[in-house]
């Protein structure tokens, strides 16, 4: 079911190219392929083609759409074929994308006669030809006209490489049923009441600044006091779950990184260097490096072992312009990074410890909605296959002692390990990538670490390196957009407004708020000259979990009217209760 949904997918993509030369005119053409849910296509529009210069605008997709279901109407063939070099670039005369990437197919490397019998493959589709691999369906009839939909243009550089021509991308989701198409567009329409980006301005969390740099977050106060409350709270739960936390600088020699082998396998996702008094230091775009620095500075017992070293440290990775997006792609953050270094014989415990305690973690935020994943040795690895195949069931075991459903992500583990990964499903059934714990046979091998064993001889140590939430700016993103910006009471950077309802009760007002301060919670005085309505609306745009108002009758009775942002009034009681119910 799944193909065939994706080759109608692939199969209007090529309805909409073809209905967008109907309606245009001389388009050039990128490419064409399925994404999850839909289909998109690059295009060039001529300047005279619009009236804004060559651009697509929204009000042009109702229009294509109509053309594309007018073309499924007519029952329209996809018909294969083969075509030589020459013949390929005569059927693709003016359009320079598709020319590009005919060159580029037969300048592939070949001996002289697979190269002889190499050839193009072409999809024609009524007075469409496109090049395109396939596969298609038969003809548009498969296709239901009520099921698909055009929602977004955007600009794509050609093969995403910023130093191509921009394209408009024209981007459509598409299903077998209407049913299913109105349930996926009613998600989408939720979604974007949750974006982070809109709710971060709402509610004054944060802010991108164009003049500071794309990808580097602002923290205001509130985003700010929402921030500290998650790392209290996560620094707390380490030591009580016998980590200790280390703390390393931002940035570190070229030398380090060569070591790390980070200058050779991961260069192009770290910023240049910069040079200090003649050397070349580079910024991190990870921790652990740091770590094992950290480690080697005495020599270790297996008495020692292990060590689970946590780390709350800033990250700064090179990510292009075009995949950025608010908090959950950015180019600094902060991780919540640990290293644990271990005996073969206590790995199978720090393992299903930290999937014990990531679950619990996660659990607490509200997330209980999770897929759990063991990811494979891929194609390309370092360490042996004994190694791999001893961490791959040393993962699996704590999965199955913990009794927890999982998948197997086949290849999926990074080069220098296994791992397990946990996605969280959000209110409305988005996956999230969460909690990693994985294998690291990479590091301690670069970075010659030992310990001394009970015989008296050097061993190579185990690590696991983990991060429970992640990013913690990608992990607040996540958490307003599940919590729709409602945060849970203990999350609310803002807890409690009290809303004095004249100046005379101002007094009294502070008076509540200080003794609620005193209680450790983060209170604010709604003290302006406004009216009470319009204070008590703006705590529910706020999204503030409590509002007390006090009056007359409310400091005559030492008293408050408490309101909560689900249910409203819940009147009068002493302060005394109040806490009592907060509590």
């Amino acid at each position: 079911m799944k193909t065939k949904i994706n080759t109608i997918r692939h199969s209007l993509s090529h309805v909409m190219a073809h209905a967008v030369k109907n309606t245009y005119g001389n388009v050039k053409l990128g490419i064409g392929p399925t994404i999850e849910n839909g289909f998109y296509y690059d295009f060039a529009l001529p300047v005279e083609a619009s009236g804004e210069g060559g651009a697509f605008l929204p009000g042009d997709l109702p229009r294509i759409e109509k053309r594309m279901r007018e073309l499924i109407k007519q029952n329209i063939k996809f018909e294969k074929s083969f075509a030589t070099k020459d013949k390929a670039k005569k059927m693709f005369i003016g359009q320079p994308y598709k020319l590009e990437l005919i060159k580029e197919l037969f300048a592939a490397p070949a001996s002289a006669k697979a190269m002889a019998g190499k050839k193009a493959t072409i999809y024609k589709s009524g007075e469409f030809t496109d090049l395109c691999a396939g596969p298609h369906i038969k003809s548009t009839k498969e296709i239901n006209p009520d099921a698909f939909k055009l929602t977004k243009i955007a600009g794509a550089y050609w093969r995403g490489d910023e130093k191509n021509p921009m394209l408009q991308r024209i981007y459509g989701v598409a299903f077998e049923t209407k049913k299913e198409l109105d349930d996926y567009l009613k998600k989408i329409e939720e979604a974007e009441k949750r974006d982070h980006r809109l709710l971060g301005q709402k509610l004054d969390l944060f802010s991108i600044d164009e003049e500071v740099g794309p990808g580097l977050i602002l923290w205001h106060p509130k985003g700010a006091m929402l921030r500290q409350i998650i790392e209290d709270y996560w620094v707390k739960e380490h030591f009580a779950n016998g980590y200790e936390l280390v703390k390393s600088p931002h940035i570190g020699r070229q030398l380090l990184w060569q070591t790390s082998g980070h200058t050779g396998f991961y260069k192009e996702n770290m910023f240049g260097p910069m040079e200090v008094e003649g050397d070349q230091y580079l910024i991190k775009p990870m921790n652990c490096p740091f770590h094992m620095k950290i480690y080697k500075t005495q020599t270790r017992s297996y008495r020692d072992l292990p060590l689970r070293w946590a780390e709350l440290g800033t990250v700064y990775r090179y990510e292009r312009s075009g995949v950025l997006h608010g908090l959950t792609r950015v180019r600094g953050f902060t991780q919540d990074d640990a290293h644990i270094i271990c005996t073969p014989e206590q790995l199978g415990d720090e393992v299903l410890r930290a999937v014990k305690f990531g679950i619990k973690l996660l659990k607490d935020f509200g997330f209980k909605d999770l897929n759990i994943y063991l990811a494979t040795r891929p194609k390309e690895y370092v360490g042996t296959p004994k190694n791999w195949e001893k961490a791959t069931t040393t993962l699996k075991n704590a999965l199955n002692k913990l009794k927890l459903k999982y998948q197997i992500d086949e290849g999926g583990g990074v080069f220098y390990g296994p791992k397990i990964d946990i996605k969280i499903k959000d209110a409305i059934g988005r996956e999230w990538q969460c909690t990693t714990v994985q294998f690291d046979f990479n590091e301690p091998e670069r970075f010659d670490l030992t310990y001394i064993d009970n015989k008296g001889k050097k061993q190579r140590p185990y690590m696991v390196h983990r991060a429970l939430l992640g990013s913690l700016e990608r992990f607040v993103g996540v958490l307003l957009e599940h919590h729709a910006g409602a945060l849970p009471f203990w999350l609310s950077p803002v807890q409690i407004y009290v809303i004095p309802v004249g100046s005379r009760h101002e007094k009294y007002a502070h008076q509540i708020g200080k003794e609620l301060v005193a209680d450790n919670f983060r209170v604010k005085i709604k003290d302006q000259n406004e009216t009470v309505s319009k204070k008590i609306r703006e705590g529910e745009i706020q999204k503030i979990p409590y509002s007390l108002v006090v009056g007359d009758i409310e400091q005559k009775a030492k008293s408050v009217r408490a309101r909560t942002r689900e249910k409203g009034d819940i009147g009068m009681m002493t302060l005394k209760k109040f806490i009592e119910k907060l509590k």
